[in-house]
């Protein structure tokens, strides 16, 4: 059976390597206010992993030092990290967009409820995790009640402008599969997000289609249910090199809590770091010694590249 690396060898002639540096998406931390069923990192209230002020100003550094025009802060819950407003004014001072990743439901938690406004007033760009558009299923995933908690945050983003085209305001969604299965066509189920959304008042700009990949919490329960190898086998057959060039590890670096680099935020959990030709903390980030470097693959990489492929912006193909 052919590893990842020996199929994009097939492919390409070389290893995956990277072509720029566009996004630097930041992991503030796995503390998180829920415990999701398909967190790739089992990010949830247990975990105390933060991204330290020291940390967080290394990578403000980092991004005035190079040319990266975008940041991507996810985790978690990036909400809980006490610096993550230092790190957006920080970013949005130095020039870039900010994407920031969110459950919704955070910021109805004590301490939470000026971060839409916070969000607006910086432009930053919103891409709030919804795993489907009906009560039932999204509360099997998140926990009882989520749904309902979830639409309240959304009207509260569309009533300070956010999913209004003339505002300039995104607010993104993200759809994950229920289950052991590859997601559907993005195009299909964004149109029915749209439609089943307005129902209940909500607007958003667009919909991320995302597989779930088998780490984390999601591994657990595939090994609970005895999916992982059936599950596997899915994702390899589907395959799909027309997804190799829009892999998103090609233009991003992924920086962990601690400031340790990685090709992506799921190397994080197997603790693969960049390859050892380049820094490997964001204290020396160099985007151009990052540029072309090998991408660090393992086959839990075939989860990216099954079907129309998944990044943190979606389907590729």
């Amino acid at each position: 059976m052919a590893s990842f690396d020996e199929k994009i060898r097939e492919i390409n002639g070389d290893v995956l390597r990277a072509k720029d540096i566009a996004i630097l998406q930041v992991n503030v931390g796995y503390a998180c206010n829920m415990s999701c069923k398909h967190c790739h990192l089992s990010a949830g209230p247990g975990r105390d992993e933060l991204m330290s002020l020291e940390t967080v100003e290394a990578v403000l550094g980092a991004l005035r030092r190079n040319d990266i025009r975008t940041m991507d802060i996810t985790g978690g819950a990036p909400e809980l990290n006490p610096h993550l407003k230092t790190l957006i004014a920080g970013a949005r001072s130095a020039g870039a967009q900010v994407i920031v990743r969110t459950n919704l439901t955070v910021l109805l938690e004590p301490g939470m409820e000026d971060f839409a406004e916070f969000y607006r007033d910086q432009g930053v760009e919103v891409v709030a995790s919804l795993p489907h558009f009906t009560g039932t299923s999204v509360d099997r995933v998140r926990g009882a009640g989520t749904f309902e908690k979830s639409l309240t945050v959304l009207r509260r983003f569309n009533d300070l402008g956010y999913g209004k085209k003339e505002t300039g305001l995104v607010l993104n969604l993200v759809y994950n599969p229920p289950g052991a299965i590859l997601p559907g066509s993005q195009r299909d189920l964004e149109s029915r997000y749209r439609k089943e959304l307005m129902t209940q008042g909500i607007d958003f700009n667009s919909l991320f289609v995302l597989a779930n990949m088998a780490l984390g919490r999601f591994r657990d329960f595939l090994i609970r249910t005895q999916g992982l190898e059936s599950y596997m086998a899915s994702v390899r057959k589907a395959f799909n090199p027309g997804t190799v060039e829009g892999l998103m590890c090609r233009h991003v670096v992924s920086v962990r809590w601690d400031g340790i680099l990685f090709d992506c935020d799921f190397n994080q959990v197997l603790d693969i770091a960049v390859d050892s030709a380049c820094p490997r903390h964001i204290a020396d980030f160099d985007a151009g010694r990052m540029a072309g470097r090998r991408v660090m693959a393992d086959d839990h990489c075939f989860v990216c590249t099954a079907g129309a492929g998944t990044t943190c912006q979606g389907a590729i193909a």
